[in-house]
């Protein structure tokens, strides 16, 4: 899943300037955007006034959808630089295919992990016989410079790390937590985490100081350091943070996003991401010449028109307000 906006924006992102050195409780409300045709996203990242988590730079959260009697997912192939996207289901699946002849369903926890490096180009649709319901998020991960113009790659991680505790499990999607490391390449310091708290659940997550984090409800009633915190919202929690206290009114599931503050400025407009206005123009024209990016076999349907670029320069200015 990915930016399907017709009247895409740059999102300016990256740099220090924004980072919260303390801990912080930052309630972030969601975007609604249309997904295709048939699905409807609610966007956490970019925000206002909050850009990225570490690097992460990019969430949305959808469902749970009742698609019985609807295709579902149906996302044309579009094309991915600078990047990796992850994807992470709690119920149905999604068919993956991409230009380096990648066809992989994705099902419930497991890690579904491209890396678009110097560029590729993918497609995302619900099975034709598919489950009742459709519920998850899609994230992206900025790459540093030193590993964006790698070559692409899909990763799929059907059997992940899981850290428990009284009323919690945690599944590691990225990089680690409480000792506990996934086995999804990662570029910076980060992680993600999939949290599944009991009904009752009163728990203390341990966390990395230096790292600044937030915290995506995905279902259930909970309340993170005090804070409740519904479905669909996230709470940015900062910097500065040895443990962070969970406890949850319902069965309730959550995801735990974090890493070290990403030092360098972005430019992030449609599904790419670079660090100047040429990039960005030479990605769009490669795309619409239908260069570059490959070609993703076997689905049935056009690829996706990049939108129209703005009238105004784009220029990398880091975690803007």
């Amino acid at each position: 899943m990915s930016n399907l906006e017709r009247e895409a924006a740059p999102s300016l992102c990256g740099g220090r300037g924004f980072v919260v050195a303390e801990p912080v409780r930052e309630l972030l409300s969601p975007r609604q955007v249309r997904l295709g045709e048939s699905s409807e996203v609610r966007r956490l990242l970019p925000n206002l006034g909050r850009r990225m988590v570490g690097a992460w730079c990019f969430v949305d959260h959808y469902g749970p959808d009742d698609i019985a009697d609807e295709p579902g997912m149906q996302v044309p192939p579009h094309p991915h630089m600078g990047l990796q996207t992850v994807s992470w289901l709690h119920e149905g699946e999604v068919l993956h295919r991409d230009s380096t002849g990648s066809l992989q369903t994705i099902r419930p926890r497991e890690l579904g992990l491209m890396t678009s490096g110097r560029a590729i180009s993918h497609s995302e649709e619900s099975p034709r016989s598919h489950a009742r319901f459709l519920h998850g998020a899609q994230l992206w991960v900025a790459l540093p410079d030193s590993h964006r113009h790698t070559e692409p790659r899909f990763e799929h991680h059907a059997d992940l790390p899981v850290v428990t505790a009284p009323g919690v499990t945690a599944t590691l999607i990225l990089g680690g937590l409480d000792g506990a490391t996934s086995p999804g390449t990662a570029y910076t310091p980060i992680v993600g985490a999939d949290l599944s708290l009991t009904r009752g659940a009163d728990v203390r997550l341990p966390l990395e100081p230096d790292f600044e984090y937030a915290v995506l409800s995905m279902s259930g009633e909970a309340h993170v350091d005090g804070v409740p915190v519904l479905p669909g919202s996230m709470l940015y929690l900062g910097c500065g943070r040895s443990e962070l206290p969970l406890r949850a009114e319902s069965d309730a599931g959550l995801m735990l996003l974090g890493g070290e503050p990403f030092e360098e400025e972005l430019i992030m407009f449609w599904n790419w991401i670079g660090r100047s206005q040429e990039e960005i123009v030479q990605a769009r024209q490669d795309w619409m010449e239908g260069s570059r990016f490959g070609e993703v076999k076997g689905y049935d349907g056009a690829p996706l028109p990049a939108p129209e670029l703005p009238p105004v320069p784009l220029k990398p200015r880091g975690r803007v307000r």
